[in-house]
C-alpha cells in the first residue's frame, strides 16, 4: 500500500492511499507499506528513487544500510514492533530523503508512525517539510522506546518484589515451582523486549548521526540541532537500557539462586535420610547374617538390644547434626 501525504494549511493529509499507483508528484511524504513489484516500479518512476527490497533492508553492513546515491540519502533502521504483545519483533524501515520528499518503506505498521500521522494532520508548522517529517518520525520512535523502557523498569521492580516475597518455608514446593517458572518466563519476555529495544536504539543512533553529517544539503542547516538532540536522546536511552539490562540479569540470577536453594534443600533431605538410616541398616545387615558362630544370636535380649541399637544409631546422629546447626 502507498500513502501519499501533501502539505495543507491544516497540516499534512493523505492525498492518495491505494494498492495501485497513487498520484505522488505533489506529495511531501510517501509512506509505503509492504510494496508490490508494481508499486516499486511506479515509485521508482515517479520519485526517481530505487526502492530497496526487504532482504536488502535487513543487511547488517553499514554501507548497505546508510548510503548516498545520486544525491539521495538511503537510511535503513531497525524498528521494534509489537511491543505490547508477548512476542515483540524487529522490523526494518527505510527512510529515503530526496530534495522534494521523504519516502518511507516498511513492512510493518509500528505505533510511532500512527502517532506522527495523527500529530502531523493537526500541526502544520511541525510537518511542513521533509526535514520536519523525518525528525518528527524519529522523535516519535524514540518516545515509544522510552515508554517501553520506563514500563520495563516498573515491571521489573514489581517482579523483584514478587521474587523476594516467595516464602521458602511456609509454602508448598509445588506452589514455589509454579511461581519460579512463571518468573523465569516473564524475565525471558522482558529480556527479549529489551533486546529488541536496544537493537532499535543502536540502529536509530547510526541513522541520526548519518542524517546529520550527510544530509545537511537536503535537510537544511535548521535540521542539525534537532538531529543532534535526537542523538543525545538515543544515547541517554541506550545508557538507561544498559541499566535495565543489569536489572534483568540480576533478576535472572536471583531467580536461579532461589531454584538452586530449592534443589539444595531437596538434596539435603536425601542426605539427612541417608545419614540417619545408614547405621541402623548396618546393624540390621550384620545381624541378618546366618553364621553359627555368632554369640549374640543366643542372647535372650539380643533382639530388643539390636532394636535399641538401631534406634539409637539413627537418633544420635540426627540430634548431633541438629545441635550443630547443620540441618
Amino acid at each position: 500500500m502507498i500513502r501519499a501525504y501533501v502539505r495543507t494549511e491544516a497540516g499534512v493529509r493523505v492525498a492518495a492511499a491505494s494498492h495501485g499507483a497513487p498520484l505522488i508528484e505533489e506529495a511531501v511524504w510517501v509512506d509505503v507499506i509492504a510494496p508490490t513489484a508494481a508499486e516499486d516500479a511506479e515509485l521508482e518512476r515517479a520519485c526517481g528513487v530505487r526502492i530497496p527490497s526487504q532482504a536488502e533492508m535487513y543487511d547488517l553492513e553499514t554501507s548497505s544500510r546508510l548510503y548516498e546515491e545520486n544525491g539521495i540519502l538511503y537510511m535503513t533502521a531497525t524498528l521494534a514492533t509489537k511491543l505490547d504483545s508477548q512476542r515483540p519483533e524487529a522490523s526494518a524501515a527505510c527512510f529515503i530523503v530526496t530534495g522534494e520528499r521523504l519516502v518511507t518503506v516498511r513492512f510493518c505498521d509500528p505505533v510511532p508512525f500512527q502517532r506522527f500521522v495523527a500529530f502531523a494532520e493537526s500541526h502544520p508548522a511541525c510537518s511542513g517539510s521533509v526535514a520536519l517529517i523525518l525528525e518528527g518520525l524519529l522523535e516519535r520512535i524514540i518516545e515509544r522506546i522510552a515508554e517501553v523502557l520506563e514500563r520495563l523498569g516498573l515491571e521489573l521492580d514489581a517482579l523483584s518484589a514478587e521474587v523476594f516475597a516467595i516464602d521458602q518455608r511456609h509454602s508448598k514446593a509445588s506452589q514455589r515451582d509454579l511461581k519460579l517458572r512463571d518468573v523465569l518466563r516473564r524475565i525471558g519476555w522482558h529480556a527479549d523486549l529489551l533486546s529488541k529495544s536496544r537493537e532499535s536504539l543502536v540502529s536509530l543512533g547510526r541513522l541520526a548521526s548519518f542524517a546529520r553529517q550527510q544530509g545537511q544539503a537536503l535537510l537544511g542547516a535548521d535540521s542539525q540541532p534537532r538531529l543532534a538532540s535526537s542523538e543525545r536522546d538515543i544515547q541517554a536511552l541506550a545508557d538507561h537500557a544498559s541499566f535495565v539490562s543489569s536489572k534483568v540479569n540480576f533478576m535472572l540470577d536471583a531467580t536461579l539462586g532461589y531454584i538452586n536453594i530449592e534443589q539444595n534443600g531437596i538434596i539435603k533431605i536425601f542426605s539427612v535420610a541417608a545419614v540417619v538410616f545408614l547405621p541402623p541398616t548396618l546393624i540390621g545387615t550384620i545381624y541378618g547374617m546366618n553364621f553359627h558362630a555368632m554369640p549374640e544370636l543366643e542372647w535372650a535380649w539380643g533382639y530388643p538390644l539390636a532394636l535399641v541399637g538401631m534406634v539409637a544409631s539413627a537418633v544420635l546422629p540426627y540430634w548431633y547434626f541438629n545441635r550443630r546447626g547443620w540441618l
